[in-house]
């Protein structure tokens, strides 16, 4: 397997959990309760643009966003590590105030962006994935590559996001509410486990300067 490819499916997995389009077909279906079907189509397909449009501003900008705050990648991965973990718990266990994941009433109001777009298709795990990709594809031999593999991964993964929603109501049929929460529930448990991962690398990443300072001092 290739590292274009594996760059492609880890992108594409980590985002499809992190957005979990099982957990945001009931969201989606009380935001758009009571709404023509082709309103709904509209909503479903606005939301997906919008979340493609911020996925691509952070894949495209999030180094610069490093270096305009002065972060290093390090503590970006501890920081997105800690909310995906966060996330991860909430999909495990919901809280009953919705958390970071909330939980909206429909109205009359577009909610094609908020809260459907931002923050339950694209949030703070999804942030802190793409920047972390970023910073890692400008280091990469093969940048070219890594972006556009990087790129279709988010096409993919919004793709696939959009027709979850499109066929929200026989999904639902089909899972039961019950079976949506199971897969939700599971779904959070790697969740939580990949912000383990990322906050254990991004921990050995920022400390290894200062072993190898500790290291020639011993030697010294």
């Amino acid at each position: 397997m290739t590292p274009t490819f594996t760059l492609f499916i880890s992108l594409f997995t980590t985002l499809l959990a992190i957005i979990n389009p099982l957990e945001a077909i009931p969201v989606y279906l009380g935001l758009t309760d009571g709404k023509a079907e082709s309103e709904q189509r509209r909503v479903a397909r606005q939301a997906c643009v919008y979340a493609l449009l911020l996925s691509f501003f952070f894949l495209l900008f999030g180094t610069a966003l490093l270096r305009v705050f002065d972060v290093p990648l390090s503590m970006v991965r501890v920081v997105g590590g800690v909310i995906l973990m966060r996330v991860g718990f909430e999909l495990f266990n919901p809280p009953p105030s919705g958390g970071i994941i909330p939980r909206t009433d429909g109205g009359d109001a577009d909610v094609a962006f908020v809260p459907l777009a931002m923050p339950i298709m694209f949030g703070p795990g999804a942030i802190a994935t793409l920047i972390s990709m970023a910073s890692t594809i400008k280091q990469s031999p093969q940048e070219l590559q890594h972006f556009f593999a990087a790129a279709a991964a988010i096409v993919s993964c919004m793709l696939t996001t959009y027709l979850s929603l499109i066929y929200a109501k026989p999904i639902l049929r089909k899972f039961g509410k019950q079976g949506i929460d199971a897969t939700t529930r599971i779904v959070g448990f790697f969740v939580a486990a990949m912000g383990m991962g990322l906050i254990f690398n991004g921990a050995v990443e920022f400390l290894a300067p200062y072993t190898c300072v500790a290291r020639s001092a011993a030697g010294n």
